[in-house]
């Protein structure tokens, strides 16, 4: 048994296996097993009758608390309950359930022995020794028993060779190509019935809790705990109208609460919720229609011809299909998905979803249309299902988000925790003072209690919120959505902004520029006209290598193709969609996927007739970590194929024979993309041995692509969208700085980098050059000078120059994807000095953004990051404030999505952040010193034995303050972006200095007030036998409400600041009318207060005027005083703050990175020396 077993679960060990890795830091969770204890449980019972129900109310905020009081610790094998902790330090708790398998079993692949069918689940573990594990289920009574938790969603299952609970999907993730295609033949029932119990239904279901149980759940919060025990109370106290007031304005907000946070379920749950009917292969040729929540992973299903809507995460197995996947990425250019690749090289490749992307159709994306080439159809096998497909990973990030860490949200609570202090010092002051005036017991409690309710005020959660909302909806009427409004306060707090390059600072589509074609091995002058090229194999490359498809006739597909193929005047032709029939084109001798057409005679340049159409055999789609695209092509009457290929430039380079690529292939390379230009490598080869459709499905795809013959560049135009050079430079203007992170070349981006002024003119770029250990190497790291990398060689003598030089001149590193890769691997000291200075990052993969995200919020950096949602959907997640430029309403992808498709959008949201941020710290200041100031006068009143009327304090509450908080922050954000950020903390010398001269002031006014009312030669003292309704009106009474009335509206104007996050008070004119209409109230309540209110709220009438002018008087000097106080401590106090700050170490790991840098002798880098890893560190060699 043992004590507390605590199991670490680390998801996958297996570097490089691509979804898990966004998972690696979910499963980064510690979970320890309790086993119920009946003795226990009836013990608990016992306490909570005893308890009168608190040990519950206690249980329900703390769930961990009621697992540890009713069962005791024990191993995780033995576990009916689990504590988990995630990785951010939440505790949750979740019941162990048990299944039986009976005689079922799960065989990992159909080529499993027959004997380990019977009892044992076989799981792919990579581990050194052997690549499958037979993994025996816990048996007892010779019966297979199946534990597992739900948690988020996820289902764990108990595995005994690990000792622990793995995410159920762990059971598929050791499957290669050539598994999933043995799958095509479908699992039998028994298999699949089997499986059925062990993954759980196909569904993503959200829970909805019924308004009764939200209810409940909303009234136990401590607010509302608070609430109830403050109207009791004064129900108690005689505070019938005020009591009844609180309680209906509560009963409202707790409704609009409860209606939004089940309405968002709903939809949520309407998002997730799909069942559609599918067709399975099951042994023998059979097929039959399964509703989608029963498929497991390993069902074959087969896709119909018009599409449907995809319920399971499913590798392609036959045939080809259109998909829309902007669900899942915003971008809403359909993907063309290829087969997964068979035969001899799929044997030994591990199937994964991000590798394979290609090849994957999404859970919750549309096929628009599949076709199938062999065979009568197009097949699928189902990989991943429920909450483990990328919907349900999408659905799971929206219910479960990370929690949002905001400083100000914790100081909020230690603040309250402060006030409550104040207010206990308080109790003891008036139950002294109540007990010196003799005041019976029972009153003694009630009005003790009460000064509790005075100093937390009951609208404190709504008017830290009200900024936000506000904020929320000026986003929105610029088409900016926001799903997660607690991050717009972290939006003004954005250090650094990643932008990704293509269709965010660029425009989406490409023009094409020309074709650079070769001759005898040498480039010759640019083509500007494609159409214009000779028939011949780089006309055929331009025409044919592509992933187009027809869709109702029209062509669809990448952007760049669709160009390319649009600059050739060819046409596409594929099956006709009626018939099914391939083109078997008599000219072919073969069936081919698609016909490329030259264009009709009559449009073609006079000199240059092409007859013969061009026969796509087969397409290897485009994947970003190859970094190209091939297909085969037959021309009529040619016996063998051809291979033409697309690509990075320096990768199809790679790809060919060496004496086929040109001399000067590096620097015409770099005369285009330093230009800006974005380039493509082109090649070819005759393939001798494919002569028919068949034989090129068999090909494996790396014996196509090798030893080509190069054939030139094409050439494409990237527009600068005309708004991102002045938003950088804003940005940059307001100490943001701005990265680029693209999938592009690497002189492209540092081109559009300085188009764009992320790089100015007279700054330096300097190339990260990083490249891993070889066999004899250890891993190096160079860092080169732009103007050196272009191959002039420069004098020796230089390098010293240019060290001082640097130190002068700002520079920007600029790394490719490979670099960081190693960087990140071999040079992790130097990783952080690095990221200060890097401004380009290039060739980055989706998952590398991701990775550089969370680097760089290492360093501290609250970091936003905006992209086109296609491929950076996990950076856009991880980062701190993402934002999508998407046409979506609000794309799932991240908190912010855009509909306007530039980056205007960036400065919009960090200024609605900053004024948001401003706003709720004025609200919380103006909550906080109302109630001091509620307190003071009520302390006052206690002292001398009598209180507020019960309309008093209506009309304080009620009609000043709410009003008051809810218009104070509807003033907009200021104009312009300025280099100074608002504070972030509660609990600073700025905010309680403000505070606490407030308070003294407001003290100070008050105790004036009460000592000049009862100098005056009219006073009457107030009868003190008498508690407080009994003895008013009185005269102390009316001259605090006089005064305390004014100090609520003056705290109102001094905290409404504007400059220089929000617009100034006079543009917010709601607000000012009624600051307005409020101060002329309570002059009229002073001067000359009339019959009827005067008798509500229980006002003495006083005759003398020069006395009431004197209170008029006050309450300016009041004014004065309180803007005097702010304003000194805005200018005065901060310029001293950041006086000694600068002596003081920043608690920010990149400011402390970027003194140390700029303060380094001699100046970092070293440049064009090489450095070593070595295992410990990094040395110079010199």
């Amino acid at each position: 048994m043992g004590a507390g077993d605590n199991s670490r679960l680390l998801g996958n060990q297996r570097p490089g296996y691509g979804t898990l890795q966004r998972d690696a830091d979910k499963s980064r969770m510690e979970v320890t097993g309790y086993q119920t204890k009946m003795w226990r449980v009836v013990l608990c019972h016992a306490c909570s009758v005893l308890t009168a129900g608190l040990l519950l109310v206690l249980f329900h905020w703390k769930p961990s608390l009621e697992v540890q009081a009713k069962c005791k610790p024990c191993a995780l094998s033995e576990a009916d309950w689990v504590i988990i902790r995630d990785r951010f330090g939440q505790c949750f708790t979740t019941r162990v359930r048990t299944e039986a398998l009976g005689e079922g079993s799960l065989e990992h692949h159909p080529g499993a022995r027959l004997e380990d069918r019977r009892t044992s689940i076989t799981i792919g573990v990579s581990d050194e020794e052997e690549s499958r594990d037979t993994i025996r289920l816990h048996e007892k009574e010779e019966k297979n028993i199946l534990r597992y938790y739900v948690f988020e969603g996820m289902r764990y299952i108990w595995i005994e060779q690990r000792q622990a609970y793995c995410k159920v999907s762990v059971l598929d993730e050791g499957w290669t190509c050539t598994d999933l295609h043995l799958f095509q033949a479908g699992l039998d029932q028994q298999d699949h019935n089997t499986r059925r119990k062990i993954y759980g239904p196909n569904l993503i279901e959200v829970p909805v809790k019924s308004y009764v149980r939200l209810l409940v759940e909303e009234v136990l919060n401590p607010f509302y705990i608070f609430q109830v025990f403050s109207i009791v109370l004064w129900v108690c106290d005689a505070y019938y109208y005020y009591a009844a007031c609180i309680f209906l304005i509560s009963t409202i907000s707790l409704g609009l609460s409860l209606y939004e946070t089940r309405k968002q379920s709903t939809t949520l749950q309407n998002m997730a919720k799909m069942s559609v009917g599918v067709r399975v292969h099951r042994p023998r040729g059979e097929e039959m229609m399964v509703s989608s929540a029963d498929l497991v992973p390993g069902d074959c299903i087969s896709l119909p011809a018009d599409g449907m809507l995809v319920p399971c995460d499913a590798a392609l197995l036959t045939g080809e299909c259109m998909v829309n996947e902007s669900m899942l990425t915003g971008e809403s250019v359909p993907v063309m998905k290829t087969p997964l690749p068979a035969g001899s090289q799929a044997a030994g490749t591990v199937y994964s979803p991000e590798e394979h992307r290609r090849h994957t159709l999404f859970c919750g994306t549309q096929v628009i249309q599949a076709k199938s080439y062999v065979g009568r159809e197009v097949l699928a096998v189902v990989t991943r299902t429920g909450f483990c497909t990328a919907k349900g990973d999408l659905i799971s990030s929206i219910l479960y988000p990370k929690p949002v860490s905001f400083k100000f949200y914790k100081d909020a609570v230690k603040f309250v925790l402060f006030l409550s202090i104040l207010a206990f010092i308080g109790t003891l002051y008036s139950i002294l003072i109540l007990v010196k005036n003799q005041v019976p017991v029972g009153q003694i409690i009630i009005r003790a209690l009460d000064l509790i309710t005075v100093i937390v005020p009951p609208a404190l959660p709504a008017a830290m919120t009200v900024g936000t909302i506000y904020a929320q909806n000026r986003l929105k009427k610029q088409g900016i959505f926001c799903i997660s409004p607690p991050r717009i306060n972290l939006c003004g707090k954005i250090r650094l902004v990643c932008f990704d390059k293509t269709g965010t600072l660029t425009e989406e589509g490409l023009d094409v520029w020309g074709v650079v074609p070769l001759e005898n091995n040498h480039f010759m002058p640019i083509v500007h006209e494609p159409r214009c090229l000779p028939a011949g194999p780089l006309l055929y490359s331009l025409a044919a290598c592509h992933t187009i498809s027809l869709l109702q006739a029209q062509p669809t597909g990448d952007p760049v193709d669709l160009k390319m193929v649009e600059s050739t005047g060819w046409s596409l032709e594929m099956m006709d969609e009626e018939k099914g029939e391939l083109p078997t084109l008599q000219q072919f001798g073969t069936k081919v996927l698609a016909v490329m057409k030259p264009p009709p005679e009559e449009e073609q340049p006079r000199d240059r007739k092409h007859q013969s159409p061009v026969g796509i055999l087969r397409r290897f789609p485009f994947s970003s970590s190859l970094q190209r695209m091939s297909v085969l092509v037959k021309l009529p009457g040619e016996a063998s194929a051809h291979v033409y290929i697309k690509g990075a430039p320096e990768m199809v380079a790679s790809l060919c024979r060496k004496e086929t690529v040109p001399v000067d292939f590096s620097q015409m390379l770099r005369h285009y993309t330093t230009d800006g230009f974005r380039v493509l490598g082109l090649a070819c080869k005759p393939l001798s041995t494919v002569t028919t459709f068949e034989e090129a499905l068999q090909l494996p795809r790396d014996s196509v692509e090798s030893s080509l013959t190069f054939l030139g560049f094409l050439v494409m135009k990237n527009v600068l969208k005309p708004e991102s050079a002045p938003v950088i430079h804003l940005l940059r203007n307001a100490n943001i700085r701005p990265v680029m992170v693209t999938g592009d070349n690497m002189l492209t981006a540092v081109n559009v980098a300085k188009s764009c002024r992320m790089v100015e003119p007279k700054e330096r770029v300097i190339f990260v050059n990083a490249s891993p250990p070889s066999h004899d190497k250890p891993a190096a790291l160079k860092f080169i000078l732009a103007e050196h990398s272009q191959g002039e060689e420069q004098p020796e003598g230089l390098h010293q120059r240019d060290g001082c030089f640097l130190q002068q001149q700002p520079c920007h590193f600029a790394l490719n994807g490979k670099s960081f890769a190693v960087v990140c691997e071999h040079f992790a000291d130097l990783l952080p000095k690095i990221l200060i200075r890097a401004t380009v990052f290039a060739r980055m993969s989706p998952d590398q953004k991701t990775q550089l995200v969370c680097s760089l919020q290492e360093l501290n950096y609250c970091v936003g990051m905006c992209g086109d949602g296609a491929n950076d959907c996990g950076a856009l997640k991880a980062a701190d404030v993402g934002i999508s430029l998407s046409e979506a309403e609000a794309s799932v992808a991240s908190p912010f999505t855009s509909r306007v498709a530039n980056i205007e959008c960036v400065p919009t949201v960090i200024r609605e952040g900053r004024c948001s941020l401003v706003t709720s710290f004025g609200v919380f200041k103006y909550m906080a010193l109302y109630s001091l100031v509620q307190f003071v006068s009520v302390l006052l009143l206690y002292t001398i034995n009598t209180n507020l009327s019960d309309f008093q304090f209506l009309f304080f509450d009620l009609i000043i303050t709410t009003t008051v908080a809810v218009l104070m922050g509807r003033t907009g954000p200021a104009q312009e972006l300025g280099v100074e950020r608002p504070q972030g903390t509660l609990i600073s010398v700025l905010v309680l200095g403000s505070l606490l001269l407030q308070t003294a002031l407001l003290i100070t006014v008050q105790v004036l007030g009460y000592f000049i009312t009862i100098s005056q030669s009219w006073y009457v003292p107030l009868n003190s036998t008498v508690m407080a309704p009994q003895n008013l009106p009185n005269y102390e009474n009316t001259v605090l409400f006089c005064v305390t009335g004014f100090q609520y509206l003056i705290l109102a104007v001094a905290m409404s600041k504007g400059y220089p996050f929000r617009e100034p008070l006079y543009t917010n004119v709601l607000f000012l009318v009624v600051l307005i209409l409020l101060f002329g109230i309570m002059i009229w309540l002073t001067l000359y207060p009339l019959g009827f209110p005067k008798t509500l709220l229980k006002l003495k009438g006083i005759d003398d005027l020069n006395f009431k002018l004197l209170l008029l008087g006050i309450a300016a000097l009041n004014f004065f005083a309180a803007f005097v106080l702010e304003t000194a401590l805005d200018h005065g106090l901060l310029s001293c703050l950041r006086k000694l700050r600068r002596k003081k170490a920043s608690k920010k790991l990149f400011k402390r990175l970027e003194k140390e840098l700029s303060q380094q002798q001699p100046s970092w880098p070293p440049l064009n020396e090489p450095l070593f890893a070595t295992p410990k560190m990094s040395v110079t060699v010199r």
